[in-house]
C-alpha cells in the first residue's frame, strides 16, 4: 500500500529494526545448518539476505521495493552458485526452499548428466522417506516439453532430465512463523534436502559457470 520511497524513508528505522531480527535469526538457521552441511554453513547472515530493492530495470512493475525478507545461505550467500537452503517471509507468501534456481546453461547440462549417470542415486535421494514428506515427488519451476539436447529419447526416467530449475520448495503457514516449533520445521525441511543439494554440488564442481 505505501511501496515508494518517501514513505520508506520515513519508516526506515522499523525496517532497520526488522532487518536486524531477521538477520540474527538467519544467523540462527546457519548454526542449525552447520550441524549436518558444514560447507554450505561457511557464510553469515549478511553475506546471505537479499536487499530490499527490487531490480527495476527490465520489469514492467516499478514499484521500488520487495515485500519479503528472504535470504539464501549456501556457500558464497545469496551470490554464490552452490545449492543451498533458501528462507522466505512475506505475509500469505511464506515458504522454505533449496537446491538450484536459474543455473547456467553448462550447469544445468551437468546436472542432468550427471542424473542420467546416476539415477538409481539419484532416486534413492528423492525417494527417501523424509524427502517425499516434505517435498512431494515434484521439483519446483518450470519443464521442458521435448527432451533436452544430447539424451536419448527413449532414457525411462527422462522426464527428471527436463526441469529448468532443480529447486524444492514446501509452502508453509505464516502461523508456523509465529510458532516454538519454527525452528524445527527448518532443521527437518533443510535436513530432509542436504543429500540433494550435495548432489547437484557434485555435478557442478568442476563447471565453468
Amino acid at each position: 500500500m505505501n511501496n515508494y520511497k518517501e514513505w520508506f524513508n520515513a519508516n526506515r528505522p522499523l525496517y532497520t529494526v526488522l532487518r536486524k531480527e531477521f538477520e540474527d535469526f538467519v544467523n540462527l538457521i546457519i548454526g542449525e545448518i552447520s550441524l549436518f552441511d558444514k560447507e554450505s554453513s561457511q557464510t553469515n547472515a549478511k553475506a546471505s539476505i537479499f536487499r530490499i530493492n527490487r531490480d527495476i530495470r527490465f520489469s514492467n512493475d516499478k514499484l521500488p521495493y520487495k515485500t519479503n525478507f528472504g535470504a539464501f545461505i549456501a556457500k558464497g550467500g545469496r551470490k554464490g552458485v552452490n545449492a543451498g537452503y533458501y528462507i522466505h517471509v512475506e505475509p500469505g507468501e511464506c515458504f522454505l526452499a533449496g537446491g538450484i534456481y536459474m543455473p547456467s546453461g553448462p550447469m544445468l547440462k551437468a546436472i542432468r548428466t550427471e542424473i542420467f549417470e546416476n539415477m538409481q542415486e539419484f532416486k534413492s535421494i528423492i525417494g527417501d522417506s523424509s524427502f517425499i514428506k516434505h517435498f512431494g515427488s515434484e521439483f519446483w519451476g518450470e519443464k521442458l516439453k521435448t527432451v533436452p539436447k544430447g539424451f536419448p529419447k527413449d532414457f525411462k526416467d527422462i522426464e527428471y532430465l527436463k526441469y529448468k530449475h532443480y529447486t524444492l520448495v514446501k509452502n508453509e503457514p505464516d502461523e508456523l512463523y509465529f510458532s516454538s516449533d519454527f525452528i524445527r520445521e527448518i532443521r527437518e525441511v533443510f535436513r530432509a534436502m542436504h543429500s540433494f543439494n550435495v548432489f547437484l554440488n557434485r555435478a557442478v564442481e568442476d563447471i565453468d559457470r
